[in-house]
């Protein structure tokens, strides 16, 4: 399966994403984790993407573009993956749509994961990642409310959106989730 995880920063979808991988047995592109990678390396990819992660803004989609076409292009990804982290706009998910569609692919279901902005912050603060300063975290939710939400109208006029509620216990969260996952086999199958 190919699938997108969506949620807002501290929703949980790290944890759940391992989950998922385990399950589904498909590689998890995060392209936080590609980013931080880059920067860690001092690539000049990396560098150029520090300057708009430590102002809590989003990478320019050329850079997460490339990194992303890169990995996609890989063999372990041809059966399936899962997407953390990307597309976070409308323009992305145009550009995914066209990446997958040139290699006879699709995106089999969208996951979002739906966190009111209070847990979020509750979670930020208990998490203590270097780049969770408050006012970066401020910032990173309201990015992520104005562009990445649209995609959540972009892919239920696709019939490919599942809504999970992201609050209680991981695994109740999980079971949640599995469902989804059933619907989009479903789908996938007709």
């Amino acid at each position: 399966m190919r699938i997108i995880l969506i949620g807002p920063p501290g929703a949980g979808k790290g944890t759940q994403c391992q989950r998922l991988v385990d399950l589904l047995r498909v590689p998890h592109l995060s392209t936080g984790e590609m980013l931080r990678a880059e920067i860690r390396a001092r690539s000049t990819e990396g560098l150029q993407a520090n300057r708009f992660m430590e102002l809590g803004q989003l990478v320019p989609d050329t850079l997460v573009l490339g990194m992303v076409t890169k990995r996609l292009e890989l063999a372990d990804c041809r059966a399936g993956f899962l997407l953390d982290g990307f597309p976070r706009t409308l323009p992305q998910a145009a550009s995914l749509d066209d990446l997958l569609e040139r290699r006879a692919m699709n995106v089999d279901g969208v996951l979002e994961l739906s966190v009111p902005r209070d847990e979020l912050v509750r979670r930020m603060l208990a998490r203590r990642r270097a780049d969770d300063n408050p006012e970066v975290f401020s910032n990173r939710i309201a990015i992520f409310e104005a562009q990445t939400a649209p995609l959540l109208e972009y892919y239920a006029r696709q019939e490919k959106l599942a809504t999970i509620d992201g609050l209680g216990d991981a695994d109740d969260i999980f079971g949640r989730i599995k469902i989804a996952l059933g619907k989009f086999a479903r789908d996938a199958s007709r």
